[in-house]
Formats: C-alpha cells, sequence, structure tokens
C-alpha cells in the first residue's frame, strides 16, 4: 500500500514539473527571439504555427516570427514564408511574395526553392513536369515539416 502511495506522489511530481521545464525552454526561445536571435524567431514562429510548447495555434503570431529570421537570412524560414504566402497562412495569399522568399532562398542554393522555381536540373531536360503543381503541394507541406525542424534543432 505504501509503495503504491509513493508511485503514485512520484508520478504526481513528475507529471507537475513537465510544464515547468517546457515553460522554461519556452522562456528562453522569447528571450532569445527577442533579442533577434533567427532560430529563436523560426523556433517562436513554429510553436505558434503548430500550437506546441504551450501556446495557443496563431498563424499571424507564426508568420510575423517567421519573417523576422527570413529577413535576417534564415534560408529555411524563407522557404517557409514563401509557402505561407503561397497558402495565406497568417498573412494574405500573395503568390508574387511567395516567389520572392523562394527566390531569396534559391539564391543561397537550397535546392527544393530551385525546383519550386523550375530552376532545377530537371526543368532543363526533357522530362514534362508541371512545377505549378509541385509548387502547390510543397506549398501544403513545407510549414509543418519545417516548424517540426525548427522546434527540433538545437
Amino acid at each position: 500500500m505504501k509503495t503504491r502511495h509513493l508511485r503514485s506522489w512520484l508520478l504526481a511530481v513528475c507529471f507537475l514539473q513537465v510544464p515547468v521545464i517546457w515553460a522554461q525552454s519556452l522562456d528562453e526561445i522569447k528571450q532569445q527571439a527577442a533579442a533577434g536571435q533567427s532560430l529563436a524567431e523560426a523556433k517562436l514562429a513554429s510553436a505558434y504555427l503548430l500550437g506546441r510548447e504551450g501556446l495557443e495555434k496563431d498563424e499571424a503570431k507564426a508568420a510575423e516570427w517567421m519573417e523576422k529570421a527570413a529577413k535576417q537570412g534564415l534560408v529555411d524560414a524563407q522557404v517557409v514564408m514563401g509557402a505561407l504566402y503561397d497558402r495565406g497562412i497568417g498573412v494574405a495569399n500573395d503568390p508574387e511574395k511567395g516567389t520572392k522568399w523562394y527566390e531569396k532562398a534559391a539564391a543561397q542554393g537550397h535546392s527544393t526553392s530551385m525546383a519550386i522555381l523550375g530552376r532545377n536540373e530537371a526543368a532543363k531536360g526533357s522530362v514534362q513536369f508541371n512545377y505549378q503543381a509541385m509548387r502547390f503541394s510543397a506549398a501544403r507541406t513545407i510549414p509543418t515539416e519545417y516548424a517540426k525542424k525548427f522546434l527540433m534543432s538545437q
């Protein structure tokens, strides 16, 4: 009986500590983002985009923070901004602005952005390929997948 009570108490203490640990991590990310660290800005944007780390999902805040990271030259953030503008997530739907962000990432050698813009080797070959369909498909998956990647990065 005492062992079961002790085990329940230990489990309760462990579960109570998890939010505190996450809150400290989120606080650190917020402080770093506020200080202008691009990766922290992208992580905070990702947490808002996915509704993680104790934050409510907020696509407008996600786009705001991701754009800050993208403007600092964080290539993956530029790709996400392209996708956000392509889909109108947290920003007005604007494929022209999306193209500008993809171009910035492509200029840094980002292969997915180059493919989205039709500037990869396949575009030079004889293979028939629908870049519009590929861009639309990429824009559906990029925000979520890149957000997960940001949150897992150190």
